[in-house]
C-alpha cells in the first residue's frame, strides 16, 4: 500500500465511526465502543488484505473473516455495506425488526457474514475447523478471527489456540482488539490477560504486537502474517474502546449503550474535525 492510499483509508475509518454511531442511535440499542475499537482493523483487513468479492459472497476461493465478538457487528455491518454487499440505506434497520442485520451477526441473513456470535469464544475454534477442512480439501485461503480482549478470559479461545499451533495452521490470523476494557469494567481488574503477545507466542503462535488504530502498522501486520509458514499468526492490536469520541472512549459506561440524540450530534462533530 502506498503513503498516498493511507489519508484514504484514515477517512473511510472516520466515516464508518459515524455510520456506526448512527445506525446505534436509531436502533436505540447496540454496542459501540466495542464497535468503535475494531474500525482500523476492519479496514485494513477489507480494503487491503482480504480477497473477497461483494458480488459473489460464497465464492468457494474467498478468505474468511469471523467476527467472534458479535456484540461488535455494527462496525461490520456498515464494512460490508461500504463494499458493496448490500445497500447502505439497509444500515438503518439495525436491530428494527424483521431486520437481517440482528444484534448479534447471522450467518444465512446477511451477505459477507461467514459465522454466527453471541456466545463469546468460539470464533478461534471455528476458524480451526475450517482450516483443517481446507487442508483436507486442497483448498488455500486465508481465515481472519477478531476477538475481544475480555473475550480471551474464555478457556476455550485457549483450547483453540493449542490446537492451532499444534495442527500448524499457517491458514488462521487471530486478531485481538486490546480495547482494556469489558463490558463491566477494565479487563486487567476483571481478570488480567497480561503479556499478551507473549502469552500466544508460549503457545506457539506467530505474535506480532501494534497499534491498532495506526492503519499503516495495521496493514504492515496484516502483509507479516501472510509471510508466516507453518504456524498460526496472531495480531495483538492495542485499541481504545469507543475511539474517536472523547465522552466514550475508555468508558465502560459505553459498552451497550445507545447515544441520546444531542450526545449523537456532539459525537459526530468530534469525528468531522477528525476530517480537517
Amino acid at each position: 500500500m502506498s503513503a498516498t492510499d493511507l489519508p484514504r483509508l484514515q477517512r473511510v475509518a472516520v466515516e464508518l465511526r459515524q455510520t456506526i454511531l448512527r445506525m446505534i442511535a436509531k436502533a436505540g440499542s447496540g454496542h459501540p465502543g466495542g464497535s468503535l475499537s475494531m474500525v482500523e482493523l476492519l479496514v485494513g483487513l477489507y480494503w487491503h488484505t482480504l480477497r473477497h468479492d461483494p458480488k459473489r459472497p460464497d465464492w468457494p476461493d474467498r478468505d474468511l473473516f469471523f467476527l467472534s465478538k458479535g456484540h461488535g457487528c455494527p462496525a461490520l455491518y456498515a464494512v460490508l455495506a461500504a463494499q458493496g454487499y448490500f445497500p447502505q440505506e439497509e444500515l438503518m434497520t439495525l436491530r428494527r425488526y424483521p431486520t437481517r442485520l440482528q444484534g448479534h451477526p447471522e450467518r444465512w441473513s446477511v451477505p459477507g457474514v461467514e459465522i454466527a456470535a453471541g456466545s463469546l469464544g468460539q470464533g478461534l475454534s471455528m476458524a480451526n475447523g475450517v482450516a483443517l477442512a481446507d487442508r483436507m480439501d486442497g483448498r488455500s485461503r486465508r481465515i481472519f478471527c477478531l476477538m475481544g480482549d475480555g473475550e480471551i478470559q474464555e478457556g476455550q479461545v485457549w483450547e483453540a489456540a493449542m490446537t492451532a499451533h499444534h495442527h500448524r495452521l499457517d491458514a488462521v490470523c487471530a486478531v485481538i482488539d486490546a480495547n482494556q476494557l469489558q463490558q463491566n469494567g477494565p479487563v486487567k481488574l476483571i481478570q488480567d490477560i497480561e503479556p499478551l503477545a507473549e502469552k500466544w507466542r508460549a503457545f506457539g503462535w506467530h505474535a506480532i504486537e501494534i497499534d491498532g488504530h495506526d492503519i499503516a502498522r495495521v496493514v504492515q501486520a496484516y502483509d507479516e502474517a501472510e509471510t508466516v509458514q507453518g504456524k498460526p499468526q496472531a495480531i495483538v492490536a492495542r485499541t481504545v474502546k469507543g475511539k474517536g469520541v472523547s465522552f466514550m472512549e475508555l468508558n465502560p459506561a459505553w459498552h451497550g449503550v445507545a447515544p441520546k440524540p444531542d450526545e449523537l450530534e456532539r459525537a459526530l462533530a468530534e469525528l468531522e474535525a477528525l476530517k480537517r
